[in-house]
C-alpha cells in the first residue's frame, strides 16, 4: 500500500509518499501555487490512501481534491479526543489545528517522551505533550518572518532588512532578528518550564517547520529537529487503527 501524506499550511504544501517502510519521495510547493498541484501529485494519484492535514482553507482543500482525483481514499485529519495513543486536553478537540494534532502524534511515536512540540512556520505553535501521551495544551505566536513583517508594517523606522542573531546587537537589522529569535526561544523555554513545574521530567523540545533550523541553536534545552514532523504524524494516522 502506498500512502500519500499531505500537510497543507499557510505558506507551503508539503507531501510525502510512503510504502514498504520508507518514504519514496517528499516534496513541497508554495501554497500560492495550487495551480501546480495536479502536475506535482500526478505520480501519486494511484496511492491507496491520502491522509491530509489542511489549515490553509477551503480553496486549498478544493485544489487538493481536484489534483488527487477519485483514486485515493482521502482522510481529512482533525483533532480528536484520542488517536494513535495521544489523548487531547483541548476544550474542544476538533478545534485544534490538524497540523498540530498530527505533529503531536508524530512526536509521541518518534520519541515517547515528555515533549514540547514546536512547529516553526508562518506562526509558531508550542504544544505540551506529557510523558503519558496527554496533550496538555499549547500556545500560538507569530513566526520569525511574521514578527519582522509586523515591525515593517507598523513602524516608521523598523523596516524589513537583513539581520542575524547576536547576543549584543549593534545595528537595527541584527536587533530585529535577535529580538524575534529570543522571543520564539523564550516561548519554548517557558512552556518547558511550565511542564517541569507540573512534574514532567526534562521535556525534549521537538522542532519542525521551515524555520526550525533558525531556532535550533538558540534553545537552552535538549532539542531535536525533525524534518516534516507533521508528515510523520500523518503516516501514523494512516497506518494505525485509531
Amino acid at each position: 500500500m502506498t500512502l500519500l501524506a499531505i500537510d497543507a499550511g499557510n505558506t507551503r504544501i508539503k507531501w510525502g509518499a510512503h510504502a514498504n517502510g520508507q518514504w519514496l519521495q517528499r516534496d513541497a510547493l508554495p501554497t500560492a501555487q495550487t495551480d501546480r498541484l495536479s502536475e506535482a501529485l500526478a505520480p501519486w494519484r494511484a496511492a491507496t490512501r491520502a491522509v491530509v492535514a489542511n489549515v490553509a482553507g477551503e480553496r486549498v482543500a478544493h485544489a487538493l481534491r481536484a489534483a488527487l482525483g477519485e483514486a485515493p481514499v482521502i482522510e481529512w485529519v482533525q483533532g480528536r479526543p484520542e488517536q494513535c495513543g495521544v489523548r487531547s486536553s483541548y476544550a474542544e478537540p476538533a478545534q485544534l489545528g490538524a497540523d498540530r494534532w498530527a505533529a503531536l502524534i508524530g512526536a509521541r511515536h518518534l520519541f515517547d517522551l515528555p515533549c514540547v512540540v514546536v512547529n516553526v512556520g508562518t506562526t509558531m505553535t508550542v504544544d505540551a505533550l506529557s510523558g503519558e501521551s496527554i496533550f496538555l495544551g499549547g500556545c500560538i505566536v507569530p513566526g520569525f518572518d511574521l514578527m519582522r513583517a509586523a515591525l515593517d508594517a507598523n513602524t516608521a523606522r523598523l523596516k524589513l532588512r537583513e539581520g542575524e542573531f547576536r547576543f549584543f546587537p549593534d545595528n537595527t537589522g541584527d536587533a530585529i532578528a535577535s529580538g524575534a529569535i529570543n522571543a520564539l526561544a523564550g516561548a519554548i523555554e517557558r512552556m518547558r518550564g511550565y511542564m517541569m513545574e507540573s512534574g514532567e521530567a526534562d521535556p525534549l523540545a521537538v522542532l519542525s517547520g521551515g524555520n526550525a533550523a533558525v531556532l535550533a541553536g538558540h534553545v537552552s534545552a535538549p532539542a531535536q529537529v525533525v524534518d516534516n514532523l507533521v508528515l510523520e504524524g500523518l503516516l501514523r494516522i494512516g497506518t494505525t487503527e485509531s
